[in-house]
């Protein structure tokens, strides 16, 4: 989704800083609060910086909000009846993954995490073949360049060093793209993130780094992490500007995100954003989040829900009817249902492909484990076959 609604909004986070040194650095630091322009009851809050977006922008971001949520769900009962491995559900931070993937345009590229799929499939991904990657079945199941989505991350900030690799390319062939980098808070303890955003900040490269603060890695909460005022406030240490955001407010996010990518392609260079938001669910179907969490801080952020606030405001816009409320669910509705067909149906796994992608040249271990793989394989169907044979024989004596 092309940005131009928004134009010259860039300026307005972290823009060309003047002055002494001190006013320069302090143009750099986050809001003191996170951004909100929606509160959690639906109310409109302005803010001088990030105008609300229009109602039409909003309204169709709800749609992919309400998609999102029957996407979480239809996956996580896929777990459940054993159709997928695994699942990390963005369930409560749907508005994330909306605004992530919608403040984008044709040209830019998004490097999400193993928690995106939401993202990813806004983006206009298939969802079968984004699914692909969690079912087992492939290490990626869609062509990265054809929506310029890169491929699902599962270790933790390593995604960001090839996202700002591709924004430094953009810039070298005088291109217009920018690069969306995601990760959560547990990869801003990673050597990686550092080593992103200085490269980034030194080589001024077009690329906006999208930290979902969900309070926890795994079962590590944030104050174990850092001591920092925020996670948004290390910007300040690479000379980036950093801003905090309402990770729920699905609103402030398209305009916090949007000013971001503006900013970035207009050269101004990298920045960090912080969401605000929360994991409702366990990490992934293989934790039990009872062990360091209690229901009642859970139950807390259930009243924060991006899609009720933003149901709330657009109805008092009148923009949202009952009419286009069902017509939503049934869109929702519909990309559940070719995820539930599509996975319910088996595929025929040749296991020789494990080595067919791996690098352009396949290395000396590559072809050494493959052709032992395949002496396996034809050992196990010599096997069978001559003892399909010999209990025939049997049979006939």
């Amino acid at each position: 989704m092309s940005t131009a609604t928004n134009e010259g909004r860039g300026r307005r986070m972290g823009g060309a800083a003047g002055g002494t040194p001190s006013t320069a650095a302090h143009a750099l630091l986050p809001s003191p609060e996170p951004v909100q322009l929606v509160d959690p009851e639906g109310h409109p809050h302005p803010d001088d910086r990030y105008p609300l977006p229009d109602g039409d922008r909003l309204l169709g971001a709800y749609g992919r909000l309400i998609a999102g949520r029957r996407i979480n769900d239809q996956a996580n009962a896929l777990v459940r009846q054993g159709r997928l491995a695994v699942y990390p559900s963005s369930h409560g931070q749907e508005a994330c993954q909306v605004a992530a993937a919608v403040v984008l345009g044709d040209e830019d590229w998004l490097f999400p995490t193993y928690r995106d799929t939401v993202a990813v499939i806004t983006r206009g991904v298939d969802p079968l073949e984004v699914l692909t990657l969690l079912r087992g079945d492939w290490h990626a199941g869609y062509d990265p360049h054809e929506h310029r989505v890169a491929t699902q991350a599962t270790p933790l900030a390593t995604q960001l060093l090839h996202a700002v690799g591709v924004a430094h390319a953009a810039k070298l062939r005088g291109e217009s793209t920018v690069v969306l980098a995601m990760c959560g808070d547990g990869a801003t303890s990673e050597g990686d993130f550092h080593e992103a955003l200085n490269f980034a900040a030194v080589f001024h490269v077009p690329v906006v780094f999208f930290v979902q603060n969900n309070e926890f890695a795994i079962s590590v909460p944030l104050k174990n992490q850092t001591v920092a005022p925020s996670l948004a406030h290390k910007a300040i240490g690479y000379g980036m500007p950093g801003e905090r955001v309402d990770g729920n407010d699905l609103a402030a996010l398209l305009a916090v995100l949007g000013a971001a990518v503006d900013r970035a392609r207009d050269g101004g260079g990298p920045s960090l954003v912080e969401a605000h938001t929360y994991r409702m669910q366990a990490h992934t179907n293989a934790d039990d989040a009872t062990r360091y969490r209690s229901a009642d801080d859970v139950e807390r952020w259930v009243l924060k829900d991006p899609i009720l606030r933003m149901r709330t405001y657009l109805k008092t816009l009148d923009l949202l009817t009952e009419e286009s409320e069902q017509a939503f669910a049934a869109d929702a509705d519909a990309t559940a249902a070719v995820i539930r067909k599509g996975l319910n149906t088996e595929v025929e796994v040749n296991p020789t492909e494990l080595f067919e992608y791996v690098y352009t040249e396949k290395t000396s271990q590559l072809r050494e484990q493959a052709a032992l793989l395949r002496e396996e394989l034809a050992r196990d169907a010599d096997a069978a076959a001559a003892g399909t044979d010999g209990s025939m024989e049997g049979d006939q004596r």
